[in-house]
């Protein structure tokens, strides 16, 4: 990170940033092209490795690409605050951000399935229990992205 001065390392305080934020990008790489597409989340860190949940259908491009090139960037931002000044190019804003790698898969196991479903719901509506058909669980598609790499800044 080229501003060592603003990252943050204390792992608490990450954690307490992703868990009041609501959107993550998932960044694939598709021969040659970018695609990034923004999801809601669920997150634990499990015996030392961050790990998220989304879900989707079980086609499309998102799908495809988790299975062709599992390989991806991600990113979280917000606290976003603009900072104004007489000068144009004085403007600035605080914000913080978490950026990173990761390696993407789609869940088979269906109590694995659940139990992401669970966390992501958990997440999003602080409701942890939930109840899903089979139908339910068959037809969804769960992913789950184990960080490699990340690094988290705020300004």
């Amino acid at each position: 990170m080229r501003r060592s001065d603003r990252e943050i390392t204390d792992k608490l305080q990450i954690e307490q940033f992703i868990a009041k934020e609501q959107i993550i990008r998932i960044a694939f790489y598709d021969n040659g092209d970018l695609y990034i597409v923004p999801l809601n989340y669920g997150y634990i860190n499990e015996n030392g490795k961050d790990i998220f949940y989304f879900h989707g259908a079980k086609a499309g491009r998102k799908y495809e690409l988790s299975k062709t090139s599992p390989k991806v960037g991600f990113e979280i931002d917000g606290e976003y605050e603009l900072l104004e000044a007489d000068v144009a190019c004085d403007y600035s804003a605080k914000f913080q951000s978490v950026i990173g790698t990761g390696r993407l898969s789609i869940v088979e196991d269906n109590e694995e399935k659940i139990r992401g479903l669970n966390i992501l719901m958990n997440h999003i509506s602080g409701k942890s229990e939930w109840k899903y058909s089979k139908e339910m669980v068959d037809a969804v598609a769960v992913f789950r992205l184990e960080v490699e790499k990340l690094s988290c800044k705020a300004k």
